[in-house]
């Protein structure tokens, strides 16, 4: 899984308005929980819509490395049948994540109170992404834990004959590490509680309540979420319907915005109040953004997004909106850069520890476009309308957001945009290039055809 293969350079220009009705790839989120919650439960749980990345491939593997029979159907969809709470086997080869931060993580909390021994590696990027954050509550649990200078992969665990069950206050927002320590909780006996200061996404605690865990979720007096479990359920199968993406459909999004002339549908898109940040922001910025056929799917809610070119303005980004839109914001960048005026998003030092330090791989993208902004420890500021936007190319840091958004930015600048690797793409989002195609978009492997 580890991204060891030559680059593979894309250049996109402007080529007329895009049109079409399209679906994202599933959620990455709820195909990482599908997966896990479904080896977690005894019997058989069918997920359709699963993502096929490489993130999510790479979390299917772990889970059959401690026994789960997981097996892609005729039909497109899959069947995984779980093992049971307590009964993971211990893997017999090293788990490897590729680029996955999120696959890594939350099966690190659900391994961490197993008593199996396991080791895990990851990509160039990943290894650099900090891992204490999780490691460390899992110390407190009673897991052993071996890991590289600075708590970063590879790194090995050993579960304790029985986990300690954990109240812990989450230190920054990170649906991540509150998802790892309930994950981890499951196998504890008591009650594990979550202190959430700021929230964020929220599928993990849904999905183990559909799944028959007992979770409940309050408000403190000082505001803040407490979730609590009880450890030690019988988790039930389910049958699964995974919504689209929505950080997926945030490149379609705004390149229909941006791009004079567009009208594009994206269908089926998850609409979780703590995943349409963006959304939010671009009709606040004058996006021409209609919200159709709402539904409910599965304790979900998703619709349809018609969305045609706008003017935009620049705003300022209210910086408590950052956790509902973290993995937006490079996108939202590119938004901006066609915005009259200033874009202003603070609240941003996570994006300093994602698959790059996404703010500044972002900051460079832009300046290499003729963008201008201005880059601070946890904001970027983005000055649109600029005379010559493009020519530029951009170095994506084997990150796969960097590299889909500046090739959105291709789409509607005056001038080709060419991202040093495209390849990493498929991490999250395989048919990226096919999908803008069907909608008119001109991307090219080869960089003077598109110029």
């Amino acid at each position: 899984m580890s991204n060891n293969s030559a680059p593979s350079p894309l250049t996109s220009a402007a080529d007329g308005p895009l049109s079409g009705t399209i679906r994202v790839p599933g959620d990455k989120s709820i195909s990482h929980r599908s997966l896990m919650f479904g080896t977690l439960a005894i019997g058989r749980t069918t997920v359709k819509g699963l993502l096929e990345s490489e993130d999510v491939l790479a979390t299917g593997d772990a889970m059959r490395a401690v026994g789960a029979t997981i097996v892609r159907q005729k039909d497109g969809s899959y069947t995984i049948d779980g093992i049971g709470l307590g009964s993971l086997l211990e893997p017999e080869h090293v788990i490897d994540f590729g680029n996955a931060g999120t696959g890594v993580r939350l099966t690190m909390g659900i391994f961490g109170s197993h008593n199996i021994a396991a080791t895990f590696v990851g990509d160039a990027s990943l290894s650099k992404r900090p891992m204490g954050r999780v490691l460390n509550p899992l110390r407190d649990m009673g897991t052993n834990v071996i890991a590289r200078d600075g708590d970063r992969l590879p790194a090995s665990i050993k579960g304790p004959e029985q986990a300690l069950p954990l109240t812990y206050r989450v230190p920054m927002p990170s649906a991540q590490v509150k998802s790892a320590v309930l994950l981890a909780g499951l196998n504890a006996p008591g009650e594990t509680t979550v202190i959430e200061p700021i929230a964020t996404r929220d599928h993990t605690e849904k999905m183990l309540k559909g799944f028959g865990a007992e979770i409940s979720v309050s408000l403190n007096e000082a505001g803040e979420r407490v979730i609590r479990l009880q450890g030690q359920p019988e988790l039930k199968p389910q049958d699964i319907d995974v919504p689209g993406d929505p950080s997926s459909a945030a490149f379609p999004l705004v390149a229909a915005l941006i791009v004079p002339g567009s009208d594009v549908t994206i269908e089926n898109v998850l609409l979780n109040e703590h995943r349409t940040g963006l959304i939010t922001t671009l009709i606040e910025m004058g996006g021409n953004i209609e919200i159709v056929n709402r539904r409910e799917t599965g304790g979900e809610e998703v619709g349809d997004l018609r969305v045609k070119a706008s003017r935009l303005k620049g705003i300022t980004v209210p910086a408590e909106r950052a956790p509902s839109m973290i993995d937006e914001y490079p996108v939202l960048a590119v938004a901006a850069a066609f915005a009259e005026g200033d874009t202003f998003m603070p609240g941003l030092d996570e994006l300093r520890v994602k698959e790059s330090d996404r703010l500044a791989a972002v900051a460079r993208g832009l300046e290499a476009n003729g963008i201008a902004c201005v880059e601070t420890e946890d904001s970027l500021t983005v000055t649109g309308g600029g005379n010559s936007i493009g020519g530029g190319t951009v170095v994506t840091h084997l990150d796969h957001r960097i590299a889909m958004s500046f090739l959105v930015l291709g789409m509607a600048a005056h001038k080709p945009v060419t991202v040093d690797d495209g390849a990493v793409i498929a991490t999250s989002f395989p048919t990226f290039t096919a999908l803008f195609e069907d909608l008119g978009a001109k991307i090219s492997a080869n960089t003077s055809e598109a110029a």
